[in-house]
């Protein structure tokens, strides 16, 4: 793409800067108290993987508000790892490997928790489970079309529906759903589907 093309700004995501700066300030405690626990930003990620597991297994056996709260928890300590290597002065290379990786593998978790859930009590599941599994590979193609262009010396890290908007919004359906607002899930699957494939036409875009 021409450099004269238009290109996303990074700020253009679902989530408003306000609440990112927000998260932020959250943070700052969890941080020192991860330092002065002597924890490692690995171990953080680790934790987190397995808080993702619980949590998507309860949701998979309907203890959806549980399941979502947990999953606020975890989402929270997600991002310590990242604030933590850099407290700590830099991250490492397999301390990326290591985050990026379980990441896919927690998103993946929670969508077939999500999928489980949805099987074994909605009455007419497969709309939303292939929506759902669209919003599945759209996340993944975002985060690789994010890889590759690092790989070619550029950045993407542009569009409508990163890591943390898409998690933030299944989490809100999570709770919708737990609440009795089934369709709130199912209109948020739907949107998570649209959002993951223009984020990745958006970061092709930008490259």
């Amino acid at each position: 793409m021409s450099a004269s093309a238009p290109h996303v700004r990074r700020g253009d995501s679902v989530l408003p800067a306000w609440v990112k700066e927000g998260g932020r300030a959250v943070l700052a405690p969890v941080v020192r108290l991860a330092i002065a626990l002597h924890l490692t930003p690995n171990t953080i990620t680790v934790i987190g993987l397995g808080i993702t597991i619980l949590a998507s297994t309860l949701v998979a056996f309907d203890w959806l508000l549980l399941g979502a709260a947990i999953l606020t928890a975890g989402s929270l300590l997600d991002a310590v790892d990242g604030a933590l290597a850099r407290a700590q002065g830099g991250g490492t290379a397999f301390g990326g490997f290591l985050d990026s990786t379980l990441d896919r593998a927690g998103e993946a978790i929670l969508f077939i928790g999500v999928a489980a859930w949805l099987l074994r009590t909605h009455p007419d599941p497969i709309l939303p489970v292939i929506a759902l599994m669209v919003a599945l590979a759209g996340s993944f193609l975002v985060r690789y079309a994010h890889a590759r262009a690092q790989g070619i010396g550029l950045g993407a890290s542009v569009g409508l529906a990163p890591r943390t908007e898409r998690l933030v919004l299944m989490i809100a359906g999570v709770a919708l759903a737990g609440l009795g607002l089934t369709v709130g899930l199912i209109a948020i699957i739907l949107m998570l589907a649209v959002l993951t494939i223009v984020t990745v036409f958006q970061r092709i875009r930008h490259v």
